[in-house]
């Protein structure tokens, strides 16, 4: 049984635009999602693959993804809620990718804060919902969940680490409580073990504020001529 130390925070209610997912935040203020916001680093690689394949494959590949890796978050978020019947209603893959990750929940998961939670920064300028936050091997920590088709390399998945140190900021904001621990947890097709990749939040926070700033110059609304 997962021990749970909940922290209230402020719900917000979320919009999808031609631009993208925002967050409106208790005080009025529309936010953009730091999955939004970081796209733009992997939008060239994402068009090129999706001319190479095709606009009809890629968007079966895409929604097979999207799907099945909403339906792994949800299966392990029932799991670490303690929900006795947390398989119900899932299919024998989705089983398979939350079983590889199992043992490492039950290994290193600790006390638990919240799980999909909305955050927002008003530093940064961003919000979203961050999968867990939890202790993970005796450690408050940002904790991500992925699904992947394939190995991913550290140098592949820059963008995971700067979403999981956008959430550290975040918390620290909503809660006063600083974490500086970032964990993606990967589950991989084929493969008995998930991918680990434990980082801290202050390696991450330039590249994260840099992109930011990329982002807001391409999506003002004041350009110069």
């Amino acid at each position: 049984m997962f021990v749970h130390e909940a922290v209230e925070l402020t719900e917000m209610n979320a919009v999808t635009t031609e631009k993208g997912r925002k967050y409106r935040t208790p005080e009025g203020v529309d936010l953009p999602s730091i999955t939004t916001v970081l796209s733009i680093l992997s939008r060239d690689s994402i068009a090129k693959w999706r001319k190479r394949v095709g606009e009809k494959e890629a968007n079966r590949i895409s929604g097979k993804a999207s799907g099945r890796g909403t339906r792994v978050h949800e299966i392990t978020e029932k799991y670490i809620n303690n929900e006795p019947n947390y398989k119900e209603g899932y299919t024998p893959d989705i089983i398979h990718s939350f079983n590889v990750m199992k043992p490492i929940l039950d290994g290193f998961i600790g006390k638990v804060y919240a799980q999909e939670a909305p955050l927002y920064s008003n530093h940064l300028g961003v919000a979203g919902r961050v999968d867990c936050v939890a202790e993970f091997d005796g450690i408050p920590s940002i904790i991500d969940f992925k699904t992947s088709m394939k190995p991913k390399k550290r140098e592949w998945v820059k963008n995971y680490f700067m979403q999981e140190a956008a959430y550290a900021v975040m918390w620290e904001e909503r809660t006063g409580q600083s974490i500086t621990q970032l964990v993606t947890i990967i589950s991989v097709d084929g493969k008995d073990k998930p991918q680990i990749y434990v980082e801290h939040r202050d390696n991450w926070i330039n590249s994260l504020k840099d992109t930011i700033k990329q982002y807001n110059e391409e999506n003002s609304s004041f350009k110069l001529l």
